[in-house]
């Protein structure tokens, strides 16, 4: 906040509340000055506050309030402060209502990353709480694997992958759950379908999942009955293009040059234009968050960091192969959190 000369942040993003203070609520603002921290909310959120403020042991001070927030907020921060929002978590029409009507005497500036790149760096506690998150991803798979050879839609098995998770502990799915199929393959973020998986598909399977709050993510390809002889290549070349990809990780290292190694493999085998996103993303509270991971970032990894490793090959003709893995950064290299086979083999 000194850097951005700032007097006052307000935290309106519910990840970035729940980073600071523990709260989970839906309806709350943290007011961030030089002396204090303090969350707002109100009183359908009493108890729940106070005892997650507690249990956290954040340094935020709690103040509930009946009455509308802007008068409580506003006596918190004097005439001509130079007050922070958070630009990638704010709609036009709230920023006006705070320039306009909340801080009329004080000055109103967009922030970026303030917050996020504290969350970068994950601590012992945030990182059990996504191994624990991956574990049971991994086991949730390995449980229904083999249905995958029993006729199911792709939506039927998305559905057991989810209620499994479920049943092993996790809170909620990380996102919603990929399984495609066949040509639905081809599309990176397609939705499951009632396409029944069939002898001679490729089948991504992109999930994950939330415990206290921290998210897992994975991709795996499997191929079911027999497959073509291009599709086994696809397999092959994405799976090193992953390897090659997680073996650059380490702290210092720039984020598009793991792009840079995992999108050589891939363009060597002459499918450069076939893969069409970047090659990872940071996890945490959030399923994509700092840092980037593809040929346009400008972001070095740190010690603490969670990157996914995701590269993919997406052919119309025969489906899509993408094989992801999530790895934390580590003082000689990286650790991956995901432990899941890449065999093709159901």
């Amino acid at each position: 906040m000194v850097d951005a000369q700032l007097d006052a942040l307000l935290v309106t993003a519910t990840s970035n509340i729940r980073y600071l203070t523990g709260f989970t609520g839906s309806a709350g603002i943290v007011v961030v000055t030089a002396e204090d921290m303090v969350l707002v909310t109100d009183g359908r959120y009493t108890e729940q506050a106070a005892d997650q403020l507690s249990v956290s042991a954040s340094p935020a001070r709690l103040e509930i309030t009946s009455i509308a927030q802007r008068e409580v907020i506003s006596s918190m921060i004097s005439d001509g402060a130079r007050i922070g929002l958070e630009a990638d978590h704010i709609t036009w029409s709230a920023q006006r209502r705070y320039a306009d009507d909340w801080f009329v005497g004080s000055e109103v500036v967009p922030t970026a990353g303030l917050v996020e790149q504290l969350r970068r760096s994950k601590d012992d506690a945030e990182l059990a709480r996504m191994e624990l998150a991956a574990a049971i991803a991994d086991a949730a798979l390995a449980t229904r694997r083999s249905t995958l050879l029993d006729g199911l839609t792709e939506s039927e098995f998305a559905l057991a992958l989810d209620s499994e998770m479920r049943r092993l502990g996790a809170s909620g799915t990380s996102f919603e759950t990929i399984v495609a199929s066949g040509p639905n393959g081809a599309m990176p973020h397609a939705r499951p379908t009632d396409r029944r998986l069939r002898d001679g598909d490729l089948v991504v399977l992109d999930f994950g999942c939330i415990v206290d709050g921290y998210c897992s993510d994975m991709t795996r390809t499997v191929a079911i009955g027999e497959v073509d002889e291009t599709c086994l290549r696809m397999l092959d070349v994405v799976t090193a293009a992953n390897a090659a990809g997680v073996a650059a990780v380490g702290p210092g290292v720039a984020t598009s040059e793991i792009d840079a190694a995992a999108r050589a493999v891939i363009t060597e085998a002459g499918w450069a234009d076939s893969f069409t996103h970047g090659t990872g993303h940071g996890v945490g509270l959030d399923i994509h968050e700092a840092p980037r991971v593809a040929g346009t970032s400008t972001d070095t990894l740190s010690i603490g960091d969670v990157v996914t490793v995701e590269p993919g090959v997406y052919l119309p003709a025969h489906g899509g192969v993408r094989m992801e893995d999530s790895v934390v950064v580590t003082p000689d290299g990286c650790r991956p959190l995901t432990h899941t086979t890449k065999s093709p083999t159901p």
